[in-house]
């Protein structure tokens, strides 16, 4: 079976010091990356305004539009800085100190370190694990006062400056949308910013906060909710529907969860995306030894060709493009293994999905009709994206959806899309001139040829001047 020409997983690939130069920017931009992430965790306001501004400058010049993605920081409880590193022992007793005015040199000689949260007190509860530097170094809670967290090692480890604290089960009441993320995302929306991921989503009212504060900066961007917690997978359904896009962040989760749970959680989160048509992304780990290593453990292409299977929108790297070492072949790792499998799919595909709403029954008869068609394309025009998106929540096996669209932005936020290869066609007008205008651009991009069939997806104005979808099927001159 030949390859298919394109490919349909969407590929997202984090900026950092390996690749923010404009070279390396282009190559990966060639390669296949669809989106940029920006980690807005440790990154300064000029950096980011200048590398928005590089990335569109090197999309221009190499023809590759891509789509930037931040990703805000969101509330993050960690230690405090230490002097010297601290090895801790199992069965040692250890302190958070959740006030810095505390006496430190008390009889008990316990060792502790500072919390940047000061409520975590209220939040945690004696019999609590807590979980720090990504869960390698394990501790339980035995009792509590207004100024400590007592806690005995359970598993030992080095605990050093500002680790990332995890409290499996927790609820904390920090605010989702910080004061820092809040700066950060106007800059963003300065600068023209595609999507705004938003971390540790709780429930459907933190992403309701991100949308409000858009809306109020006249922002079209879209909310990417990311899910890290057990509070996140309890209220997992309310927030799919109150997203744009889902993002499964695997790295904490898989610490805030048991790690059997993972796989299920990430299998449920996919389907239910699928059952309403919301984008989702797999994230965190997908090609992790390739930050040293010039090849993927076969447990990761495994992991990969998984994602790929189950249909997920995108695929993301993140360490691997930050400071890996092969950044462009991990890029050509997750290409290579989406087409493969996706030509796996096409040859045993099933009947789309059904959804209830009557425009969605119309496109799945279009999608219904490609994948019995050879050689054929499908073809709509889309102003916001919604029929672009629409066909692709069908998931047509074989034939590419070509969105055509007016909007730039429109052709961005289709970038994260499964299936969609967007065009930018200035001008809409006469329904005629304009299909004939479409099909001229595709072929200019080598996407039609004559003999391709193309099933159409449009709007008609009847005589009572009524716009009612159409279906079309026409054959390539």
């Amino acid at each position: 079976m030949t390859a298919l020409p394109f490919r349909r997983t969407k590929i997202i690939a984090t900026l950092g010091p390996a690749t923010e130069s404009e070279e390396m920017l282009g190559k990966l931009m060639k390669a296949g990356v669809d989106i940029v992430r920006l980690n807005m965790a440790h990154a300064k306001h000029d950096w980011t305004r200048a590398i928005i501004r590089r990335i569109r400058a090197v999309s221009k010049a190499t023809g590759h539009e891509v789509a930037i993605m931040m990703d805000i920081k969101g509330p993050e409880i960690r230690t405090g800085d230490l002097e010297v590193p601290i090895q801790l022992q199992p069965g040692e007793i250890f302190d958070f100190t959740v006030k810095p005015e505390v006496d430190r040199d008390r009889a008990e000689e316990i060792r502790s370190v500072d919390v940047n949260y000061r409520n975590l007190v209220n939040d945690i509860r004696i019999g609590d694990t807590v979980l720090v530097d990504s869960g390698l170094i394990q501790l339980e809670v035995l009792e509590k006062n207004d100024a400590h967290i007592r806690c005995r090692v359970l598993t030992p480890g080095q605990l050093t400056s500002r680790r990332h604290i995890n409290l499996p089960g927790v609820h904390v009441n920090l605010p989702s949308f910080t004061e820092k993320d809040r700066g950060d995302t106007l800059v963003g929306i300065e600068e023209g910013i595609d999507f705004v991921a938003l971390s540790f989503v709780r429930e459907a009212a933190d992403v309701a906060l991100l949308r409000e504060f858009l809306k109020e900066n006249h922002s079209r961007a879209r909310i990417v909710a990311k899910i890290e917690d057990q509070s996140a997978i309890d209220n997992l359904d309310e927030i799919i529907r109150a997203t744009d896009v889902l993002m499964v962040a695997r790295g904490d989760l898989g610490i805030e969860i048991p790690l059997e749970e993972l796989p299920v959680v990430q299998r449920r989160a996919v389907r239910t995306c699928l059952s309403i048509g919301r984008p989702v992304i797999i994230a965190t780990h997908m090609l992790e030894s390739m930050i040293s290593q010039p090849m993927p453990t076969r447990a990761e292409i495994t992991d990969v060709a998984n994602a790929v299977f189950e249909s997920a929108d995108c695929v993301m790297l993140s360490g691997e493009t930050t400071v890996g070492r092969y950044p462009l072949e991990c890029v050509r790792v997750l290409d290579t293994i989406a087409r493969r499998i996706e030509d796996e799919i096409a040859n045993e595909y099933g009947e789309p999905a059904v959804f209830l709403a009557e425009r969605m029954k119309i496109l799945r008869s279009a999608v219904l009709m490609a994948n019995e068609l050879p050689n054929s394309a499908i073809l709509c025009f889309t102003r916001r994206g919604i029929t672009a998106a629409g066909l692709a929540a069908h998931r047509p096996v074989r034939a590419p959806i070509l969105g055509i669209t007016d909007s730039i932005d429109t052709l961005r936020h289709l970038k994260m899309v499964r299936s969609v290869e967007p065009y930018l066609l200035s001008a809409f007008g006469d329904p005629e001139k304009t299909l004939v205008r479409a099909i001229a651009l595709l072929r200019e991009h080598q996407r039609i040829k004559s003999g391709d069939k193309l099933v159409i997806i449009s709007d008609v104005t009847t005589a009572a001047n009524e716009r009612i979808d159409s279906i079309q099927l026409r054959t390539v001159e």
